[in-house]
């Protein structure tokens, strides 16, 4: 598998450090149910065929750390993204459906 690192090019998978799932939100510390939620978060995973968000970090080039959509059956890269930008564009999506 090659990875297409925003920053460096196209690379092999070994240069890579495969980081979990990109789209399970981390529960709230403080909630009520936080014990079984944390329980939830880290044992209980699904693992669809399928296109997945995955992040990854890019160890042996930019250490940027990725976004990668990829089917998982087949393991082809539909996307790659800087994890930075994912994150800023979710906050505002955030930011604008508050207002």
């Amino acid at each position: 598998m090659r990875i297409a690192c925003p920053h460096c090019g196209e690379r092999s998978l070994d240069e890579f450090l495969y980081s979990g799932d990109a789209t399970v939100k981390r529960p709230d510390f403080a909630g009520t149910t936080a014990m079984d939620d944390f329980v939830t978060y880290t044992f209980e995973r699904t693992n669809p065929p399928g296109p997945h968000r995955e992040l990854w970090y890019h160890a042996a080039g930019c250490h940027a750390w990725l976004v990668v959509t990829r089917n998982v059956s087949t393991h082809a890269v539909a996307s790659v993204e800087l994890a930075r930008d994912v994150a800023l564009a979710a906050k505002s999506a955030t930011k604008d459906s508050a207002s």
